[in-house]
């Protein structure tokens, strides 16, 4: 039986992609036509633009705690997580071809990586919990002399676990290794501060808060080396070249202002209802299961188990009136079951029934209670089938 879809569509898939903030539309207005020089122009239009470039720049670096200079414009988080890796990598001595990444890294880490062990580099995959949580004694036990790079992701996109970043940064610290994390889920939706992860790299993918998609920062400290992985003329520190987006750079401070302004009040009106919604299919669905960390996830990641279920052909019955997904959006297409989920052990049964329903800014507690009920009628109507 089909589902009625005659209701407003309801959105709960932030962790894909958000909406572009009404006040970094206007922020970029002006670049599209009235602002519209060359950022490396002499002339008073290559001059204004090349202000606002610097302006967006000092925003982004004030979200995550850095001077400007920390910060390299790219064109999403998936560049920048791809510069970060290649380009310590491709540094390195024969003695020093050693990187670990984590076993539920996104794909923009573990595809470069798989690149690197290509071209003869040795990598490791450290394991996580049941929880999604770094095994930080199997971490620690991989780390070898010839360690030179670790990537390990501030926050998981399915299942919104916060990894143990500190930790990670102390051990990887004391020998002289490189960590870079990738913060794309996490900027915007709780604190993330360079000097209190201790991180020398961090990544940010400007439409995961409210900016435009395909512009992204790479942080990292002015020190650090890297080899470009695009080649051209000698933009952005001559690190990633090519004539800048400014409309986008724009936005992204924009966004990054909004962030580091509203963060304490975002995060409490996410999570008040992320809990209401969890809540809501406790009551209703027996047996429903969390996947990830209770205490230690984003704050606005809900990923549940519904019991004998199929969660692709559930929210593919709700397409037209909710937004979620089962598992990640980069491979949402696929009718398998989540990587993450399996690399936490969680059998595949119950992986199949996994919903990934995340909460944005703008969710209302309206729009909580519809989700909840058009879910537990569409997994009573699979029930009954």
């Amino acid at each position: 039986m089909k589902l009625s879809h005659n209701r407003k569509f309801i959105y709960l898939d932030y962790n894909a992609t958000t909406p572009v903030a009404p006040e970094v539309v206007m922020a970029m207005a002006p670049y599209w036509r009235e602002i519209y020089g060359n950022p490396s122009s002499s002339h008073q239009q290559g001059r204004l633009s090349r202000r606002a470039i610097e302006q967006a720049r000092t925003q982004v670096a004030t979200l995550v705690g850095v001077s400007p200079e920390w910060i390299i414009f790219t064109g999403g988080a998936t560049e920048a997580n791809n510069l970060a890796l290649m380009g310590v990598a491709r540094r390195q001595p024969a003695n020093k071809r050693h990187l670990i990444v984590s076993n539920i890294e996104h794909p923009a880490v573990l595809e470069p990586a798989k690149a690197l062990q290509r071209e003869g580099w040795a990598v490791s995959l450290a394991p996580v919990d049941e929880h999604g949580s770094i095994k930080l004694d199997v971490f620690e036990s991989l780390l070898r002399p010839n360690t030179s790079l670790v990537s390990i992701m501030h926050a998981n996109n399915e299942i919104g676990t916060i990894q143990p970043i500190p930790d990670i940064a102390r051990l990887t610290r004391a020998r002289g290794i490189v960590l870079h994390t990738d913060a794309a889920q996490s900027a915007g939706k709780i604190r993330v501060d360079v000097s209190e992860l201790g991180v020398n790299m961090l990544t940010l993918a400007g439409h995961k808060f409210y900016a435009p998609k395909g512009v992204g920062a790479l942080v990292r400290g002015p020190q650090m080396a890297l080899d470009p992985i695009a080649f051209g003329a000698g933009h952005e520190f001559g690190i990633r070249p090519g004539t800048e987006n400014v409309p986008l750079i724009v936005g992204l401070g924009e966004a990054a202002r909004l962030a580091r302004a509203r963060l304490g009040q975002r995060s409490r009106h996410m999570q008040s209802l992320r809990d209401l919604l969890h809540q809501l299919l406790q009551e209703q669905i027996p047996h429903l299961r969390l996947n990830g960390h209770l205490l230690h996830r984003l704050p606005n990641t809900l990923n549940v188990s519904l019991p004998d279920c199929n969660a692709h052909k559930l929210l593919a019955e709700l397409a037209d009136s909710l937004g979620a997904s089962a598992g990640s959006a980069c491979h949402s297409d696929s009718d398998a079951v989540s990587g993450v989920l399996g690399a936490m052990g969680i059998a595949a049964e119950r992986a199949l029934g996994a919903i990934r329903l995340s909460v944005g800014i703008d969710t209302t507690e309206q729009e909580i209670r519809s989700a909840a009920q058009q879910l537990v009628l569409a997994w009573e109507n699979a029930a009954r089938r």
